[in-house]
């Protein structure tokens, strides 16, 4: 069982007002902990496809030199791989 803690935050009269819109009566606190799971997660993924795309153009010219030099010990022709 999840344990719960009161706290008390402070919102702009907009964004109450969007709550009350789409949460039933009493679901506030659901709608709030769904939104910031779901932000997290969101964050966290684009985080993660930023840092492997990083680490990909750091890596791009030891990557292309390594496949170079395996086409060069395989019979077969390797394409143009600067594509």
């Amino acid at each position: 069982m999840a344990a719960y803690r009161r706290i008390n935050i402070t919102l702009p009269e907009e964004t109450i007002r969007l709550i009350d819109r789409v949460a039933r009566k009493g679901d506030r606190s659901f709608l709030i902990s769904e939104a910031v799971q779901r932000y997290v997660t969101s964050v966290g993924k684009t985080r993660l496809r930023r840092l492997l795309k990083e680490g990909a153009l750091r890596q791009a010219g030891r990557d292309l030199k390594l496949a170079q030099e395996w086409c060069s010990l395989d019979d077969t022709p390797c394409r143009d791989t600067q594509d």
